[in-house]
């Protein structure tokens, strides 16, 4: 198992982008800017999008695990890689989700808690709803781990 960064061709991993986050101009908006990483084991297994957002903030903006490695702990490996990475150069990685059973508890499980809300960001951001796990995502719900 090997993670790599990514530096060029970035997009050739959009449909994998696309599991997390389902508007491509939404993903357009950090793709650039962004650090994105890859986890390779026989094929690439999940990937990793964190920019700088100042003030010592790392930011989680894409993390996808392809859907049938999912529940096998590529997701945290990444994590756990991301913070040996960074600590030291930040003091917070933090993330923004929706409010889904089936993603907070995961970063929960990974040492983050819940920091704040921005209300209403999937309705005012996204051209279709969202949805995750029969529930629709509304707010912006940010999880913070100190690193």
């Amino acid at each position: 198992m090997v993670i790599t960064e990514v530096k060029e061709h970035k997009k050739q991993y959009l449909a994998l982008l696309l599991l997390a986050d389902e508007q491509e101009d939404m993903i357009n908006r950090y793709i650039a800017n962004g650090t994105m990483y890859v986890l390779d084991e026989d094929g690439v297994k999940c990937e990793c999008v964190v920019t700088d957002e100042g003030n010592g903030v790392l930011e989680i903006k894409n993390l996808a695990t392809v859907p049938e490695h999912q529940g096998k702990g590529y997701g945290k490996i990444m994590i756990d890689y991301l913070v040996n990475a960074y600590q030291g150069k930040y003091s917070v990685l933090q993330v923004g989700t929706g409010d889904s059973p089936l993603t907070i508890p995961f970063y929960q499980k990974c040492g983050f808690v819940r920091s704040h809300r921005i209300p209403n960001f999937f309705t005012d951001h996204y051209d279709h709803p969202i949805y995750e796990g029969g529930i629709q995502l509304v707010d912006m719900i940010y999880l913070r781990r100190h690193i």
